[in-house]
Formats: structure tokens, C-alpha cells, sequence
């Protein structure tokens, strides 16, 4: 183990302090200098991934990469995510599925999403992620500052569930991640340009008008920003999958 938890929110404030203004390659690289062995980097291959997985594949093209297989992507983002993998030379990609048993307990006719999106996040992407992320004593997030919302106030460094989670591109732009993206020629997500700045599953993710924040596409019309991943957990709730999810 790279450190003692009890050590864990020093850790955060020490790695935050050396880190909040430094370069994704260098958070990147210090990452796995700390967690040589228990670090995944977790990635949806949505419409900005490319830029932090290309920077991961220079650093360690072997990293475990999670990703989210929800049954609900589109298919576009599948195909993505095997092409873009393969051109990156990425070793290390995991496809993390929801469980048959969560599935026919909670959403056995596929249509969660209808009456509860919270619920269908939390069989689909939550509990998937929870068992991926076993063994796991830190992870990689490619969420931004600029997408707003929760994130407005996202640091570098940060800590949840007794994990180190590291937040690279917290400081980039739209524009930092545009000129990345044209300096190594990586391929756009193929919804991009038919008007998808963010990319999730299909019964929730909407194209956007232009001048629309990036996210204004996810769960439109309604309170939801967050898939669930990336939010505060109340005790048990991972593991009722009754009703009220």
C-alpha cells in the first residue's frame, strides 16, 4: 500500500498543494509514482476523453482504464471506445457491465430510466464502478471546472470512499482541450458534431443549442446533473435495490 489511511486527508491536502497548478502529464505521472500498483484511470470514451486517455497511454498505456458498459450507451460511443483504445495502444481497458441480479431485481424491463433516472445510475453505472474499483486505492477522473454545476469548485486532488481521486484536466478549458486535440490529431467522439458536446446514455443525453452550457444536454429538463458517481453516498443506499432507488 502506498500509504496508511489513516494518513488519507493529509495526503489529499499535501498532493492538492503540489498539484493544483500543475500540467495533467505531471498529476498524471505523479499518480502513478504514488500508486504504482492501485491506481485505475475511469473513463466514459464520451466526447472530451480522448485528450486524457492519449495523455495516459504516453505516461502508462498499461493503466487499468474502467469503462462503463451501462446496456444504454450509444452505439457510437462503443464503437469509439474500441477504436480509440486500439489506436492509443491502451492495454489495460476493463468493461465494467451492471449485474444480471441488479438488473432483474431493479430494472427488469429496461425502462428504469423512465420513472427513475437516479435509480437506473445507480444499477448501470454506481454499483458497477463500486466493484470495479475494489483493490483499487486511487482513481482517475477526467471532469473539468468549466462543465460547471458540482464541479465549479472541483480540485485537482480530492478524496471520497477512502480513495485518492486525482481530477487532471480540473483546470483546462474548452479551448485547452481543442488545441489538444488538434496537436495530436485524435479523433473527435463521432456525436460531437452532430451537436453532442457531452456524452452519456441514450434515453438521457439530448444534443444542445449552441450557446448552451456543455452539460445542458444531460437528463434535460430536469434537477439531475450528476450520474451518481461523483456524489456524496448515504450509508446503505448502494445496496438497497428495492423501490426506492
Amino acid at each position: 500500500m502506498a500509504y496508511d489511511p489513516a494518513e488519507l486527508p493529509d495526503l489529499e491536502s499535501r498532493l492538492n498543494s503540489e498539484l493544483r497548478r500543475a500540467e495533467p502529464e505531471v498529476i498524471l505521472a505523479r499518480a502513478t509514482e504514488l500508486f504504482p500498483e492501485g491506481l485505475a484511470l475511469v473513463s466514459s470514451f464520451g466526447a472530451e476523453s480522448a485528450v486524457l486517455l492519449h495523455m495516459t497511454a504516453q505516461v502508462r498505456p498499461d493503466l487499468p482504464v474502467l469503462f462503463l458498459d451501462t446496456g444504454m450507451l450509444f452505439a457510437q460511443t462503443l464503437d469509439y471506445r474500441r477504436n480509440l483504445a486500439g489506436r492509443l495502444g491502451l492495454t489495460g481497458v476493463r468493461d465494467l457491465r451492471p449485474a444480471f441480479a441488479d438488473l432483474a431485481t431493479a430494472d427488469p424491463k429496461g425502462d428504469l430510466w423512465r420513472t427513475s433516472t437516479d435509480g437506473c445510475c445507480e444499477v448501470r453505472k454506481v454499483l458497477p464502478l463500486d466493484r470495479g474499483l475494489e483493490g483499487f486505492e486511487a482513481w482517475i477522473t477526467g471532469r473539468k471546472r468549466f462543465h460547471g454545476g458540482d464541479r465549479l469548485a472541483l480540485p485537482v486532488v480530492e478524496r471520497a470512499d477512502g480513495r485518492i481521486k486525482f481530477n487532471p484536466l480540473a483546470n483546462w478549458d474548452k479551448a485547452a482541450l481543442d488545441a489538444y486535440m488538434d496537436r495530436h490529431d485524435l479523433p473527435p467522439h463521432p456525436l460531437v458534431e452532430h451537436g453532442y458536446p457531452s456524452v452519456g446514455c441514450w434515453p438521457c443525453t439530448q444534443p444542445v443549442e449552441a450557446g448552451q452550457d456543455v452539460r445542458a444536454g444531460r437528463w434535460a429538463g430536469s434537477e439531475k446533473t450528476e450520474c451518481g458517481i461523483h456524489v456524496a453516498r448515504t450509508p446503505g443506499a448502494v445496496n438497497d435495490l428495492g423501490g426506492d432507488i
